[in-house]
């Protein structure tokens, strides 16, 4: 069953007089349980396309739908909920809430989402367990190293159980070996979870470990490579 479908998208970003096209018709399909990769060089249109995906952003032109349901149609509220309930989200920046403890912070989402605190708080211990943090829980963002930070935004991208979850980036501020831990925590994820992963990246490590790999170019996709 596909997950993602992008119909002849088009973005268009207007700046004072000039229109700056940044996605040029996509059309992609994307399965569930893929681990994919979006590739190319700057500006190539990667992260505008994870954000039409993950509904932060509207098309100019063309149809997104997750799980068969067209972004189009809904309203703000519903989109919100689609995003709470469906997709997580990692950014290269973490986005973590720094007043907040790694606990915490995995719990939010599923505060937002109404569940009973009790709940919220064994399953926020039991992921980041499973994201090898277990002696960090009650530390804050500024007293974690990056790469458990990212593990952190992670667990609470999955905590909530999305389907999907869309990865900006997430190895860019991190040296080679806590990039490699992280991949493989992700990889585990997909495998024994069947979580979509949809990363864009610049990173070869992302790119080699990704079993579909899509090139961006100028807004259009220019290979599309699936790998066993």
């Amino acid at each position: 069953m596909e997950i993602v479908s992008c119909l002849k998208v088009e973005k268009i970003y207007r700046q004072d007089h000039l229109q700056v096209p940044a996605l040029r018709g996509i059309d992609m399909a994307v399965d569930r349980g893929e681990f994919l990769a979006l590739a190319g060089p700057s500006g190539s249109g990667k992260t505008t396309l994870l954000n039409l995906i993950g509904g932060l952003d509207r098309p100019t032109a063309g149809e997104v739908l997750i799980e068969g349901v067209p972004l189009e149609g809904l309203s703000e509220s519903a989109l919100a909920r689609l995003r709470l309930e469906k997709i997580g989200f990692v950014f290269q920046a973490y986005n973590l809430i720094p007043v907040l403890s790694a606990l915490e912070n995995v719990e939010f989402i599923m505060l937002l989402q109404g569940i009973p605190s009790d709940e919220r708080k064994e399953r926020a211990h039991r992921i980041l367990q499973e994201v090898g943090l277990e002696e960090m829980i009650h530390r804050r963002p500024s007293q974690l190293s990056g790469g458990q930070q990212q593990r952190v935004a992670v667990a609470r991208s999955i905590v909530a159980n999305p389907h999907l979850v869309l990865a900006d980036e997430p190895t860019a501020n991190l040296d080679s070996k806590n990039g490699h831990d992280l991949l493989d925590m992700m990889q585990r994820l997909n495998e024994e979870k069947n979580i979509t992963f949809i990363f864009s990246t610049h990173d070869h490590q992302v790119m080699e470990r990704a079993r579909r790999l899509i090139q961006l170019r100028d807004g259009k996709v220019v290979d599309d490579q699936h790998r066993r």
